[in-house]
């Protein structure tokens, strides 16, 4: 690319360029309030070392370099400070590699969007929204998602408490905005630090395949010490290293063996190692037996965050593992030797690093201060999810169709892999039910005593559900009669969120006596795809209560001895998984009218069930497809309905 030099001048708000320093007539100018944003551009990226990028509200790009990094920057501070707002002032302080100003919705402002003034700076997102005078950071690499809405021009980013929608008017500005976000997003290098993280500081590729394998591979004999199919172990990396983010580990599409060879693979190729080059010597010096928790909890207090976050979370996981050897055959020790080399990327010819290793996992609970009760809770959790595989052999229960009576009675075998869509496609075979069009057949979870039931997604499996059933609850094939109007509802949506008044009593007792007492009270809530926010009135700022969607399990009704205000209500059990003795919340929802329950509980539905990516049999989508609760069967004399809501991401 051939510059031009030209004489460049910025007066009261006029940025304009003359062809040279004796020309009194500018071949050019820009006004301050025509910049929409400023790009400062890597060294040599246009054959030149210091350029910076304006682009105009017209659609126009300027392209200007200096000779030195000192009048670049000076030049670069001057310009932004001209078209920079003075409540945003703020951001001029940040190295910014992109700076200017974008239209955005969030909260409950999804209708008409806000101007906000945005630095892009490293992998974080500095901003000053409309009508705040605090600056906003979003770590980028800790993001739950982040898509393009391609046909709308809408970069979406959903962290924990908020989605943030940011638009772009001006093509060539929002695809600069866009690569530079996704490319800050992404893993930045081989270290722990540079990888797409958790909320908990744990890079995703560990999070993601340590969850796996506690799902599906404790019971694999010698998991970890056989070697994956090198090519999937290769693929699987790249695919982790591109965007960790979009990875979906599922049990029919990855083995076992490659997940954890990934998970290896990944350590030891890391960058500095999990326990840096500075300490790894001092953590292989051997302590005294007296003082060797001491020792390797003052090592561990030394690891930078991200390193201590993930020491811990592996550790964990492998003291799980190995109190399952009687299943999978890796003890302690056998453990060790596979980690040890991996973990100090060693050549494993000694024991000094297995040692290290195995005496981690053999003290977790003291070198990292665990609270025993909760890892008692961690462990009866892996052991029912173990039951759940079918290792203990298939289940037997009860199902109804349609009622609770004798008649309706069928007896099925629950292998640990069935999903709600087979149950309900079985049942309707053996009673050679034809499935009609528009008939949406659903799986029901029911608790007579609570009078509240729910319809399970078509993915989910049955026999976790039949092991959390109490005596009074039980399984029922019926038809959703509501799906048609749940279906106009979510059709109709352009955001996946809901907010509104709603009527709401929360589950008490008297003095322990278990006497139910409290009345419903009108509050303000907020549900997005994270979480679920009660405020006292539509004004309020600060929320009164605050629930994860994850945990929450959303019935249709409301007992009627609660006395509810009106017959359209939602029953919500909370459970949360930090609490030292977690309860089971129980609260309430009463809504004016049945489409307003309707709403919300469509609402719940989509957002829990959302990250099911699948494919119809009349055709594949581009966009994220959400199957609401539905039978998917092309088995025996009858095809079951497909029910799909289309969510462009």
């Amino acid at each position: 690319m051939c510059f031009s030099r030209r004489w460049c001048m910025l007066n009261d708000g006029n940025f304009s360029y003359y062809e040279s320093d004796k020309t009194s007539t500018p071949n050019g100018a820009l006004k301050s309030t025509e910049i929409v944003c400023l790009s400062v551009n890597t060294p040599e990226r246009h054959g030149y070392d210091h350029t910076f990028e304006l682009y105009s509200d017209s659609e126009r790009v300027y392209l200007f370099g200096t000779d030195d990094q000192d009048s670049h920057k000076e030049w670069v501070k001057s310009i932004t400070k001209m078209f920079i707002p003075s409540n945003a002032e703020a951001l001029l302080r940040l190295s910014f590699e992109r700076i200017g100003r974008l239209k955005y919705k969030d909260g409950l402002n999804l209708q008409s969007p806000r101007v906000g003034w945005f630095a892009l700076v490293g992998s974080s997102l500095h901003a000053y929204l409309e009508d705040s005078e605090e600056e906003e950071e979003i770590h980028l690499r800790k993001l739950q998602e982040l898509s393009i809405q391609q046909e709308n021009e809408v970069l979406v980013l959903v962290e924990r408490g908020r989605t943030l929608y940011i638009e772009g008017d001006r093509k060539l500005d929002f695809q600069g905005w866009c690569v530079g976000i996704q490319k800050a997003a992404g893993s930045a290098g081989d270290s722990l630090s540079q990888q797409q993280l958790t909320e908990t500081d744990i890079p995703v590729i560990v999070d993601r395949c340590i969850d796996y394998i506690t799902q599906c591979g404790l019971t694999s004999e010698g998991i970890y010490r056989k070697s994956g199919v090198n090519s999937r172990v290769a693929a699987l990396c790249e695919a982790f290293r591109r965007d960790a983010r979009s990875v979906r580990l599922k049990e029919e599409e990855h083995q076992v063996d490659d997940v954890s060879n990934t998970l290896k693979r990944f350590f030891r190729e890391s960058g500095e190692g999990l326990f840096t080059i500075q300490a790894a010597s001092a953590w292989l010096s051997t302590p005294e037996e007296s003082k060797k928790i001491s020792q390797y909890q003052l090592l561990l207090s030394r690891l930078p965050r991200v390193n201590k976050a993930t020491l811990r979370a592996l550790v964990n996981h492998l003291y799980c593992v190995q109190r399952f050897a009687e299943l999978n055959q890796m003890n302690l020790h056998n453990l060790a030797i596979v980690f040890g080399p991996t973990l100090f990327q060693s050549d494993g010819k000694d024991y000094t690093a297995g040692r290290v290793v195995e005496e981690l996992i053999e003290h977790y609970t003291d070198v990292f201060e665990v609270d025993e009760q909760q890892l008692k809770r961690q462990l009866d959790e892996i052991t029912a999810i173990i039951k759940a595989s079918g290792s203990a052999g298939d289940f037997i229960c009860t199902v109804y169709l349609e009622e609770k009576k004798e008649t309706a009675e069928q007896h099925v075998k629950i292998p640990g892999s069935m999903t709600a869509a087979e149950l309900t496609c079985e049942i309707l075979d053996r009673r050679k039910i034809q499935v009609r069009e528009k008939d949406y057949w659903s799986c029901w979870e029911v608790s007579q005593k609570e009078e509240i039931e729910r319809p399970l997604h078509h993915l989910e499996r049955v026999l976790p559900i039949l092991h959390s059933l109490g005596t009074d609850s039980h399984l029922l094939v019926k038809k959703h009669l509501a799906m048609e109007a749940i279906l106009v509802y979510l059709a109709s949506k352009v955001d996946v969120s809901k907010h509104g008044m709603v009527k709401f009593r929360e589950e008490r007792s008297i003095l322990g006596l278990g006497l139910n007492t409290g009345s419903f009270h009108d509050r303000y809530f907020i549900l997005n795809t994270v979480s679920l926010r009660m405020y006292k009135e539509v004004r309020s700022n600060r929320p009164e209560r605050e629930w994860q969607v994850k945990n929450l399990r959303v019935y249709l009704g409301i007992k009627k001895k609660l006395r509810p205000p009106t017959c359209w209500g939602l029953t919500v059990i909370y459970k949360s998984e930090k609490q030292e003795k977690p309860e089971k919340q129980q609260w309430y929802l009463c809504c004016d009218t049945q489409t307003e329950m309707r709403e919300w509980f469509s609402t719940f539905l989509t957002i829990q069930v959302r990250g099911h990516n699948t494919v119809c049999h009349t055709g594949h989508y581009d966009s994220l497809v959400i199957m609401i609760h539905c039978s998917v069967c092309n088995t025996g004399h009858y095809d079951s309905l497909v029910i799909m809501i289309h969510w462009s991401l």
